[in-house]
């Protein structure tokens, strides 16, 4: 038997002809849909809070959004850390803070797949063609800056360490005395888990701890933080989207007190 006839490659003669992009006859567009809806309106509603520039504090409630406070224009006592920006930083303090959550989930592996999939359709979906005729993948401009991953998930790990303090300092009440819990206590809580959640199940972080080892048995307390953030890992989606979403809820909480739309209410 010649061996051309045994050909069996794209342009082959012997293989079907398909007009169609794909034969999935399921919504498989659904995914994407939604991926596009809760993003855009993310992106929407942080846009207009980072430069509201107000009712972002209420004591003793931040907004995630505005902390660290950093700028001289910072609300009355929502400078944690002094105003060390000056009088020259006339826009919003929420946009020198909020460059470094974004560029953590712009970067992440699996936000990117994400928004590949939903807004370039790169490709939109498993066994559906992709429109684009070339492929790069992220080795020139812009994309190749999705390298600095890294480097955003440590600036992350700072930030998750500001707003678990800042929980902590909600357990005062209004007029600054101690021991007191509040819905707004356990909102500040929330949020801070679910990003702690997002930020140790990220695929950077399992290599830092891990990735570098090439003999576990050496490094016991490394391997066993390793097993851990692993299982994490699997979960890493779940937590990009409800950390997402959580931080959202609490700079919308914390808005809604400071507006007097809703009363901050405490269980003790």
């Amino acid at each position: 038997m010649a061996l051309g006839s045994l050909d069996r490659g794209v342009g082959s003669e012997t293989r079907a002809k398909i007009s169609f992009r794909h034969l999935r006859v399921d919504k498989w567009w659904v995914q994407p849909a939604i991926s596009v809806g809760v993003l855009v309106a993310f992106i929407i509603y942080s846009t207009i809070r980072a430069f509201e520039n107000a009712n972002y504090y209420v004591e003793p409630l931040v907004s995630p959004f505005y902390s660290p406070c950093l700028a001289v224009n910072c609300a009355e006592g929502a400078a944690l850390f002094g105003t060390p920006i000056g009088s020259w930083w006339i826009l919003s303090p929420a946009l020198l803070i909020l460059v470094f959550p974004l560029g953590f989930r712009l970067t992440c592996y699996y936000y990117r797949k994400t928004y590949y999939r939903a807004f370039w359709l790169s490709p939109p979906a498993c066994a559906v063609a992709e429109p684009h005729k070339s492929y790069s993948g992220e080795t020139k401009s812009p994309l190749i800056l999705q390298n600095s991953h890294r480097y955003f998930f440590f600036a992350g790990l700072v930030f998750n360490v500001i707003l678990t303090y800042d929980a902590f300092l909600a357990l005062k009440n209004a007029e600054g005395q101690w021991g007191h819990l509040s819905v707004g206590t356990l909102v500040l809580f929330a949020n801070a888990t679910f990003l702690w959640l997002y930020s140790l199940s990220c695929h950077s972080c399992r290599h830092a701890i891990g990735g570098r080892l090439k003999h576990f048995s050496k490094h016991p307390l490394r391997y066993k933080s390793w097993t851990i953030v692993s299982k994490l890992n699997v979960h890493h989606p779940k937590f990009a989207w409800v950390s997402l979403i959580g931080v959202a809820l609490c700079d919308l909480y914390v808005r809604s007190v400071a507006t007097g739309a809703i009363t901050n209410f405490y269980f003790f």
